[in-house]
C-alpha cells in the first residue's frame, strides 16, 4: 500500500450508475483503481453532507449540492445565486474535512473550478501538494470570462501537476496557466472477458451511445440517417440511439419518420456501463456526431471493445481516428458530411480496423496508463 492518502476532490463521483452520470463513470473507476494501491478520500457533491465508507481504503465526503449542475445555474438570478453559494461554501468546507482529517499526501483536483479553487485553498491551509486535472468546460467556457479567468490562471500554475484529458485543450490549458501541461484520457476499466470477432462483411450494427444534446450532434446523426440511400441501408442491419436528454422530443419525432420507411432503428434510453459494454461488444461501427468535444469516454470504450468510430471532425477525434486508422471522420460537421461518413464506413470492413483498434485501446488503459503515470507523479508510491 503506497504512503499517504489521497484526496480526490470532483464535482463527478456518481451517486447511481445508472447512465446518467456521464464523466462520473470513469471517475468512479480511476477512485476504485487508486484505492487498491492508496488510501483515497473523495469529495464529491450529493444529496446531503455525509461521510461514506465505501472501503477501508475508500471514504467519500459529500457535501449537499442541488440536483442541477453548478454550470446551468445562473448568478444574476437570485435563487440560483444563493444555491451557488451555498454550493461553493459547502465544497470547500469538505474539501478541508477530508485533508484535515490527516495523513495527506496529495490533493488531486477534478477539474479545475470549482474543485480545483477549493484544493488550492486547502493546500495553502494545511501545506500539502495540489494537483488538477482540466476538461473542456474549465477551458474553453470558463476560461473566457475574464475574472473567471485570472482564477482560474492562478489555480492551475499553483498546482503542482497539470493535466488536461485532451490534446487540443492540454495546448489551450498551457496558455492560460502558462505552464507545461500534460495529457491525461479521461477513460474507464473496460471488461475484456468476451473476445470479439469483428465482422467481415455486412450488414452491420450502428450504435450511439450518450446524451442527446445539441453538443453531442444527436439531431446531426438523425438528420444524416434520413440521408441516407437505399444502398447504404441494405448494409445497415440496425441502428440503436441509447441516451437521453434534451433533444428526445425532437429525436422521437425524427425517428418516428425514419421508422415509417422500414429502417431499423432504436431508441433507447441511458444504459449503465455493464449494458453499454455488452452493446459495444455486438456493435460493429460507433457513431460519434459531435458538435463538441475533447475526447470523448464512449472513443476509449469503442477501441477497448473493439469498435471501428464513424466521428465528425471536432477536437482531438480526427487526429486520433485517421492514426490508425480507427475509423472513419467526416469532412464536416454537418448532417450531409456526416451521412457520407456512415456511407463510406459501412463500404469498409470493421475487421480491417482491428490491430489499430487494439494499439489505440492500449494508450487509453486506465491500468496500464492512467494510474501508473498519477502513482509515480503525485508521489504516492509503495513505502
Amino acid at each position: 500500500m503506497g504512503s499517504g492518502v489521497l484526496v480526490v476532490v470532483t464535482s463527478s463521483y456518481p451517486n447511481a450508475a445508472d447512465g446518467t452520470e456521464a464523466a462520473g463513470s470513469f471517475v468512479a473507476d480511476l477512485v476504485l483503481q487508486l484505492s487498491t494501491r492508496v488510501r483515497v478520500r473523495v469529495v464529491a457533491p450529493g444529496t446531503r453532507d455525509e461521510l461514506q465508507r465505501i472501503s477501508a481504503n475508500l471514504d467519500v465526503y459529500r457535501f449537499s449540492a442541488p440536483g442541477r449542475p453548478l454550470s446551468t445555474l445562473r448568478p444574476h438570478i437570485p435563487a440560483d445565486a444563493i444555491q451557488i453559494f451555498n454550493v461553493l461554501r459547502a465544497g470547500s468546507k469538505a474539501t478541508h474535512s477530508a485533508v484535515a482529517a490527516g495523513e495527506v499526501a496529495h490533493i488531486f483536483a477534478l477539474w479545475a473550478l470549482p474543485c480545483g479553487f477549493w484544493a488550492r485553498s486547502a493546500a495553502r491551509r494545511f501545506t500539502v501538494p495540489y494537483s488538477v486535472w482540466t476538461l473542456g468546460s474549465d477551458i474553453w467556457s470558463l476560461g473566457r470570462i475574464p475574472l473567471v479567468r485570472q482564477v482560474l490562471a492562478r489555480v492551475l500554475r499553483d498546482a503542482v501537476r497539470c493535466y488536461s484529458d485532451g490534446y487540443l485543450l492540454r495546448d489551450d490549458t498551457q496558455r492560460i496557466a502558462r505552464r507545461n501541461v500534460d495529457f491525461l484520457p479521461s477513460t474507464r476499466v473496460v471488461s475484456l472477458a468476451n473476445e470479439k470477432q469483428l465482422s467481415t462483411s455486412p450488414p452491420y450494427r450502428l450504435v450511439y451511445i450518450g446524451r442527446w444534446h445539441d453538443n453531442k450532434g444527436t439531431d446531426i446523426l438523425v438528420q444524416a440517417l434520413s440521408l441516407l440511400d437505399d444502398e447504404t441501408w441494405q448494409r445497415i442491419s440496425s441502428v440503436e440511439i441509447h441516451g437521453g436528454g434534451p433533444l428526445r422530443p425532437s429525436l422521437e419525432f425524427a425517428l418516428e419518420q425514419l421508422g415509417s420507411r422500414s429502417r431499423q432503428i432504436t431508441l433507447g434510453d441511458f444504459v449503465d456501463k455493464a449494458v453499454a459494454e455488452s452493446i459495444l461488444l455486438h456493435a460493429d461501427f460507433v457513431m460519434i456526431p459531435s458538435r463538441v468535444e475533447s475526447i470523448p469516454v464512449i472513443f476509449s470504450d469503442a477501441m477497448k471493445r473493439l469498435c471501428p468510430v464513424i466521428a465528425t471532425p471536432v477536437g482531438d477525434l480526427p487526429a486520433l481516428v485517421s492514426e490508425g486508422p480507427v475509423g472513419v471522420v467526416a469532412t464536416a460537421v454537418t448532417a450531409n458530411a456526416y451521412a457520407s461518413a456512415i456511407t463510406a464506413a459501412v463500404r469498409t470492413t470493421p475487421a480491417k480496423y482491428e490491430e489499430a483498434l487494439r494499439d489505440m485501446a492500449a494508450k487509453f488503459s486506465i491500468e496500464d496508463f492512467v494510474m501508473p503515470k498519477l502513482i509515480t507523479e503525485l508521489g504516492l508510491g509503495a513505502t
